[in-house]
């Protein structure tokens, strides 16, 4: 009987299985193909915001990090795009951008912004001095003190905001329906009151924060290996 009903017709299926609380597994089982493209859309709605975000933020931490009057701007601009409540954000941006894809990448990179800006400023303000002293003294440009000194000590505090920054973003995400840009949100708003939907829908949405976050640990570990000898 599960078998036989429809994805678009979930409430024939709450119906199937009042007893077990709504959750109906079976009906987990025989449609979780049909969550796929959801899932897919869901992936893109967090990576691609997360790349352009990181790339935008850090860029504007190092101009800051060169020209320190410009710090507590861009803070204060990426801070205030924050403040934004996501559904709101979504609605004011559909009059602008129109409606789908482009919207909520939009919305979901203005996001990232302060969370990666900020570690990325952070880490780039703990660099010990006597450490850019030896550089600069054994006639390191500036350049080539930021990248081979200044950005090596910064990545584990660089890496630890862009953690927060995917399980974030894939989060918010789950409100990219309102632009209309699809994602597992459409998927759980179709019918909240169908527990089985909801769980499937949610449950990949947790296995996607953890994998987006479990990947960004391993690219911080194969790009800082003196981290783990100095823990060993």
């Amino acid at each position: 009987m599960i078998a036989q009903i429809t994805f678009g017709n979930r409430k024939n299926a709450v119906n199937q299985c009042p007893g077990n609380n709504n959750l109906c597994p079976g009906w987990i089982v025989d449609h979780f193909n049909q969550y796929w493209h959801p899932l897919w859309e869901h992936v893109l709605l967090s990576v691609v915001p997360l790349a352009i975000g990181f790339v935008v933020a850090t860029g504007l931490a190092l101009v800051s990090h060169r020209y320190k009057p410009l710090g507590p701007v861009f803070l204060g601009f990426v801070s205030a795009l924050f403040t934004i409540p996501s559904i709101a954000f979504y609605l004011i941006l559909l009059n602008v951008t129109g409606r789908g894809f482009t919207t909520a990448v939009v919305v979901l990179t203005a996001y990232t912004l302060v969370l990666i800006y900020r570690n990325v400023s952070t880490g780039l303000n703990e660099v010990p001095g006597d450490m850019v002293d030896a550089a600069e003294g054994m006639g390191l440009t500036s350049r080539q003190i930021l990248f081979k000194v200044e950005l090596p000590m910064a990545l584990p505090t660089i890496f630890a905001g862009l953690r927060i920054a995917a399980s974030s973003t894939v989060g918010i995400a789950g409100f990219a329906f309102f632009a209309g840009a699809g994602g597992l949100g459409a998927e759980i708003f179709a019918d909240p009151t169908f527990r089985g939907n909801v769980v499937a829908a949610s449950v990949l949405m947790i296995l996607l924060a953890t994998v987006l976050e479990l990947t960004v640990l391993v690219i911080e570990r194969a790009a800082t290996p003196w981290e783990r000898a100095v823990r060993g």
